[in-house]
């Protein structure tokens, strides 16, 4: 599966954006990973790719050890001062690839939103290499999908984008098949036990929080500030056209998998 290159500079030029705007994630996520690794005080779990630590605090209200991997250093200094009230929390600043692994032992790997910018070939093997035997890799992210209730939204904002970044496609809702392939890459690299589950919800914005969450996103960010100023104008213009609020239809997949 290819890593996507080039644009992992962009999330540490929005960190305090990053962090009000990204959503968390679903109780159910965390009740399946711990019936899969029961965390408590002893444990010690790695988190790659912290961002504005949306998946954190629950992995931190376990008690268990938690070291945040993040190569940004604006956001690693958020997530410090964000959970400040955690002493069993520290942020490392630098790229997983480079992060000093002690093999044999983590508990707990997980990543989220984060894994796909690490080439498979690296990541997967030293995350096996640093969980203990039995310990188990947490891989999910979030896939938002258009407005399914608003189709003429959808085309209007399509038009937009046919402006403003030419070529690219609205993509398809996440589905059992893709997160059932991502899931069997671990199998590549020696993991057992593999599993996938996804989860469903949607979230409502404003016309201006819209603009807001879509100036966390990578290849938006990259575009230059006056040309994406109007872009967001008229994406935000078009919203409060077509009564003001967008509702964005969230799958979250979830990928464990155990070192024997």
């Amino acid at each position: 599966m290819p890593v996507i290159k080039g644009l992992g500079w962009t999330f540490n030029t929005q960190a305090e954006r990053y962090e009000r705007m990204r959503p968390g994630y679903v109780p159910e996520l965390y009740e399946e990973i711990f019936r899969h690794v029961p965390l408590n005080a002893a444990s010690t779990a790695v988190e790659v790719g912290i961002g504005g630590g949306q998946a954190t605090e629950p992995i931190l209200r376990t008690g268990c050890r938690v070291i945040a991997v993040e190569s940004g250093d604006q956001l690693a200094e958020l997530c410090r001062h964000k959970f400040r009230h955690y002493p069993n929390f520290e942020a490392v600043t630098c790229k997983f690839e480079d992060f000093p692994e002690q093999p044999d032992s983590c508990d707990l790997i997980f990543s989220a939103s984060a894994f796909h910018w690490i080439p498979e070939e690296t990541g997967y093997p030293k995350v096996f290499r640093m969980l203990r035997p039995g310990g188990v890799f947490a891989r999910f992210a979030n896939h938002p999908f258009k407005d399914k209730g608003r189709p003429g939204m959808h085309e209007a904002l399509q038009e937009i984008y046919a402006v403003y970044m030419p070529g690219s496609l609205a993509s398809d809702e996440y589905t059992q098949a893709q997160a059932a392939q991502r899931a069997l890459i671990a199998e590549k690299y020696g993991f057992v036990d593999i599993s996938h589950h996804l989860y469903h919800r949607t979230r409502d914005f404003t016309a201006a929080q819209y603009v807001e969450l879509l100036g966390t996103y990578s290849d938006h960010i990259a575009i230059e500030e006056n040309t994406r100023r109007r872009f967001f104008a008229e994406i935000e213009a078009v919203i409060d056209r077509l009564g003001g609020v967008i509702t964005l239809y969230d799958t979250i997949d979830l990928q464990l998998a155990r070192k024997p």
